[in-house]
């Protein structure tokens, strides 16, 4: 029988697997799973969006190790797409930035959820000379700028980003660097007028907003979804935050280019 690899998007564990067996073990009874087999690692490379070797899992013992640097470690992915799942918000939002080179051209995406269905996707504000930090804030705004009305109706929203930069800056710096008149030792403040406002938005709603670290290519599909769309941001040149108007197919949109 010619072996096949697994594509797992949506399971237990998300990832490529080379049995059929560790493949069911993570999607046999997940509700909403997502999966299909392909011929060829290649194939199933460009489904999942990662090279197979740093994704290959095996249901018993788990993520193969790392061996960069001459050590073993086995990346510690704080959320997943089960745990996600599970977290009672009625909104989740993801956010992603790319920019290519860094600095060099730049987008910035967002993938909206609905009780755990996604429903839109965004993509825009192209910067023709930006950087993965620029594009990364820009997203988040963009969704911080989407839950305001969402919480004046009482909904509850949750924001996922996997950029530890943009949150720290809006969470945490800004209100010292607010402090200081907008000023830090170290020197100058990077995309000073972006967190300026973003923080402005944030405390309007920092009691009622939570905004949660995800780790980026790790298989959450907002994340993953987030960052297509910001890589077609780039490629479209869109300046504005324009609504992706093709079909949610997510299989479709994970086969695009990743960030």
């Amino acid at each position: 029988m010619a072996k096949k690899y697994y594509v797992v998007w949506k399971g237990r564990q998300a990832g490529i697997f080379t049995t059929w067996d560790d493949c069911k073990a993570q999607v046999d009874g997940f509700a909403g799973a997502r999966y299909k087999s392909f011929p060829t690692k290649e194939e199933a490379e460009k489904a999942f969006g990662k090279p197979a070797n740093k994704v290959i899992f095996n249901a018993a013992k788990g993520p193969k190790k790392s061996h960069a640097g001459g050590k073993n470690k086995l990346q510690k992915v704080p959320l997943n797409d089960e745990t996600i799942a599970a977290m009672p918000y009625e909104y989740k939002l993801y956010t992603d930035g790319a920019s290519e080179p860094n600095p060099g051209e730049a987008g910035s995406g967002v993938a909206v959820y609905h009780q755990n269905q996604l429903t839109e996707l965004w993509y825009g504000i192209y910067e023709p000379v930006g950087t993965n930090n620029s594009a990364e804030l820009h997203a988040l705004n963009q969704a911080l700028m989407m839950a305001k009305p969402l919480l004046a109706q009482d909904k509850s929203v949750a924001i996922y980003s996997d950029s530890s930069y943009s949150i720290q800056c809006i969470t945490t710096w800004a209100k010292g660097w607010k402090a200081k008149g907008w000023k830090k030792s170290s020197g100058e403040i990077k995309n000073l007028e972006l967190i300026q406002s973003m923080f402005a938005l944030y405390q309007e709603m920092e009691s009622q907003l939570k905004i949660y670290h995800v780790n980026g290519h790790v298989g959450v599909e907002g994340n993953e979804l987030a960052d297509r769309m910001s890589i077609l941001a780039i490629e479209a040149k869109e300046t504005q935050f324009a609504k992706y108007n093709q079909p949610l197919d997510i299989e479709e949109i994970l086969a695009l280019r990743r960030g």
